[in-house]
């Protein structure tokens, strides 16, 4: 996920559903990843997308029960093929094979409306060296075949990109400028060509969330679309957010391989609400706030003004057990927390209202006790391993610098670790000794700023739950140990 242009261009909470509720913005879909330790069940998930009148869907795969839960609904439906499978789609039978036990099995009348198939997940990441080049394009090519030799040429085969393909030079950054990065020139060349003979869409996944996030001199302001930015003038037009600015980069680019015209679809575009300074429920909302009515009004950029723009909102739910090696925003990206809540008002018609997203129905969650930090403690010297422990089979980003749970004293943080691992493992008495050091209460110690979660009980979720590592020690975790120490210390 990237935002190149040049240097620095580089829903009704507790309420009943209303009786006719207003459709989402006709162009809007929603990404639905699933990289959590206690997933929802899909059929609540898919309830919640019907509830909000959602009528697009973008998975990461191609998982059973989700695709079981979609039949019927006539939501539209981009499935995946991951980038570790990519591989085996270069041969012509295993492409088959992918297509008639995940194409086939489905989309028939009345069962799943699949519309695309996304092949690779940002396979040309600058940060993969090069990893999926050589296997991504004859994949695309092999399920674009299948699909067409089983008698689904309806549904056109993608590859999501990182808008890092595509930028324009240091030295003029505008983005008329803009052309395929050089290494991927050639391949994008040809895939261009593939998509835009199969009447296929060019997918790109732009965060201005992220333009500000990797550069400290990003002005603030350009990352939303309230015109506050002092504005990038290119020829005749004028550029006042970089959204549109990156959008009309890869516009150019494409136009540079003979192809301005490709259909393009924004495969993820969002702002996380938690893990960085910049990353909250206020700015998330002034950025929905701007985009939202600009797709109801099919704005449209200074190169494709006033047209139809095909968008898929990243993402619905936070995922405690996304990778946070981009930053701890990563696992702060839904529009709805881990359990299917709306995090501020959002109006998905594009309206303007001053609304709440209709929240998951028939959430069961495991009974109201958290573990916390015990400050009787007589032995305090295995508290730093403790945490470690803690933050390494759990999701502790909330307490870095910035986020939301920064800045409690040293038994909040420890109390917060320890709580996280204790509703990971399903609230198990062992769960909450950490070898004395925490203990377990009916006493909710969440703040006014920091929320103490509680998990979702096992029989919501979509089966039985892994002991998951969260991943290996990071700097938040690194942060909460910083603060042990203090502890022991006193």
């Amino acid at each position: 996920m990237s935002a190149n242009l040049g240097a620095w261009l580089c829903v009704l909470a507790a309420v009943a559903v209303a009786a006719v509720l207003p459709p989402a913005a006709d162009a809007l879909g929603m990404n639905w990843g699933t990289q959590a330790t206690h997933p929802l069940s899909p059929r609540i998930v898919v309830q919640m997308l019907k509830d909000n009148g959602i009528k697009k869907v973008k998975l990461f795969d191609a998982d059973q029960a989700t695709l079981s839960a979609l039949a019927g609904t006539d939501i539209e439906v981009m499935v995946a093929i991951p980038n570790n499978l990519l591989d085996l789609m270069n041969e012509k039978d295993n492409a088959r094979e992918w297509v008639r036990h995940n194409i086939s099995r489905y989309h028939f009348d009345g069962g799943v409306n699949i519309k695309y198939v996304a092949v690779g997940n940002e396979p040309f990441l600058a940060s993969y060296n090069g990893t999926f080049d050589k296997v991504t394009f004859p994949a695309l090519q092999n399920i674009q075949n299948a699909l067409n030799d089983a008698g689904f040429s309806e549904i056109k085969a993608t590859v999501p990109l990182n808008a890092d393909v595509y930028n324009s030079p240091s030295a003029n950054p505008v983005p008329s400028a803009g052309r395929f990065r050089t290494d991927v020139t050639q391949l994008m060349t040809q895939m261009v060509q593939f998509l835009a003979n199969n009447s296929a869409p060019f997918t790109v996944n732009i965060y201005p969330y992220l333009s500000l996030y990797l550069s400290a001199d990003f002005p603030v302001d350009f990352a939303f679309f309230d015109g506050l930015a002092t504005p990038v003038v290119d020829g005749v037009n004028t550029y006042t957010n970089v959204f549109d600015a990156n959008f009309d980069t890869l516009v150019s680019a494409l136009a540079a391989v003979g192809h301005g015209d490709l259909p393009i679809i924004i495969g993820e575009v969002g702002w996380p609400t938690d893990g960085d300074k910049h990353a909250n429920n206020a700015l998330a909302k002034r950025f929905y706030d701007g985009l939202l009515p600009r797709l109801a009004a099919n704005t449209g950029t200074p190169l494709r003004p006033a047209q139809y723009m095909e968008v898929y909102l990243f993402g619905l739910l936070d995922e405690d057990v996304k990778s946070v090696a981009p930053g701890a925003f990563e696992r702060h990206w839904g529009v709805l927390r881990f359990d299917g809540q709306p995090k501020f008002p959002m109006d998905l018609t594009g309206k303007g209202q001053n609304t709440m997203l209709v929240p998951a129905k028939g959430v069961r969650y495991l009974p109201r006790t958290w573990c916390v930090y015990n400050p009787n403690a007589e032995d305090k010297s295995k508290l730093v391993e403790n945490v470690n422990y803690a933050c390494t089979f759990a999701d502790c980003t909330a307490l870095g610098l910035g986020s939301t749970c920064y800045g409690m004293d040293v038994n909040g943080n420890a109390s917060y670790a320890f709580n996280m691992y204790f509703q990971v493992q399903n609230q198990k008495d062992e769960a909450c000794d950490f070898q004395a050091l925490a203990v377990p209460t009916q006493t909710d110690p969440s703040t006014a700023a920091c929320n103490f979660p509680i998990q979702i009980a096992a029989s919501s979720t979509s089966g039985g739950r892994r002991r998951t590592r969260a991943g290996p020690l990071g700097a938040v975790a690194l942060f909460v140990l910083a603060l042990a120490q203090l502890l022991i210390s006193h």
